[in-house]
């Protein structure tokens, strides 16, 4: 897809651009799965049970003195009662908190938090002010999380779906085991980043450490700085015309766009080589590793 015009951009199907940036769709032949939702829907993608809330409706939870349960326990009874903006209050690194929201809700969390913070999440928009600890939106499944600050190690980890921003930088395994979303890093990201990733996208606007891509199934991971090493069977690819007018509309959406623009950015991809890797000799195997 190097050198499409806009002509043929605006030629082409939504099918065709989706296949042109490899967000291909596998078809899991023989699995079983629990369908929520139906399909053929044209409006309210919601859980029947999620509570209607009004974003114009705000309050605040001071979480000075609270558990993490008692603080989650407030969000949904607020949820419950219409409110739909919450924002809490001196969570002065607290564990665990924002988790399990699965409906629309705008959740301001005011200062830094510890591990786990807004995971296993459908729906909500959090913003958190601070700093957070690892496993920042592990399991994330729809939303958007936006850490002002820097974030620990697992950030994203097998998140699924939506938007998850950090505008300073992370940790190391960034994205581990992501299957779908975007997560986006103003700043540097450590060792091992996209380890085992499956799907979606990654965009690091700084550098990144040692094994960047290690043995990726598939996704996409674009660097604007400098990479440390690539892992196994991960490999550069080459930056197309959609890859850039994707980056350029996602980097200022959320105003991570560098001042020399998106040129400068590497794509990393799957190698490809291990898809098969049950079936190798154990000499090829040696090869690979």
């Amino acid at each position: 897809m190097a050198g499409v015009s806009d002509i043929e951009l605006k030629a082409m199907t939504q099918e065709e651009r989706v296949k042109a940036l490899g967000m291909t769709t596998e078809q899991l032949t023989g699995k079983s799965m629990h369908i929520e939702f139906d399909p053929e829907a044209t409006e309210r993608f919601e859980y029947p049970w999620a509570p209607v809330v009004d974003f114009n409706k705000r309050t605040e939870v001071d979480c000075d003195g609270l558990t993490p349960q008692e603080v989650n326990s407030k969000i949904r009874d607020l949820m419950a009662e219409g409110y739909g903006t919450v924002v809490l209050q001196n969570p002065r690194g607290m564990h665990s908190i924002g988790v399990g929201i699965l409906s629309k809700l705008n959740l301001i969390i005011e200062g830094s938090t510890g591990y786990f913070s807004a995971g296993l999440i459908d729906g909500p928009n959090v913003r958190i002010t601070g700093r957070v600890g690892w496993s920042c939106a592990e399991n994330m499944m729809a939303g958007t999380v936006l850490i002002e600050k820097n974030a620990g190690s697992t950030f994203g980890a097998a998140i699924r779906g939506g938007d998850l921003v950090c505008h300073g930088s992370v940790g190391s395994r960034t994205g581990i085991d992501q299957k779908g979303g975007t997560i986006l890093v103003g700043g540097d990201t450590g060792a091992l980043t996209g380890f085992m990733m499956q799907r979606g996208r990654m965009v690091i606007c700084g550098n990144a450490g040692k094994n960047l891509g290690d043995s990726m199934y598939d996704g996409t991971i674009y660097i604007g700085g400098e990479i440390r090493s690539l892992g196994v069977d991960a490999v550069e690819a080459e930056v197309t015309s959609l890859d850039k007018e994707w980056l350029t509309r996602k980097l200022t959406q959320y105003g991570l766009m560098p001042e020399k623009g998106v040129d400068h950015f590497k794509k990393i991809v799957a190698g490809k080589q291990l898809w098969n890797y049950d079936n190798l000799e154990p000499n090829e195997k040696k090869l690979i590793l």
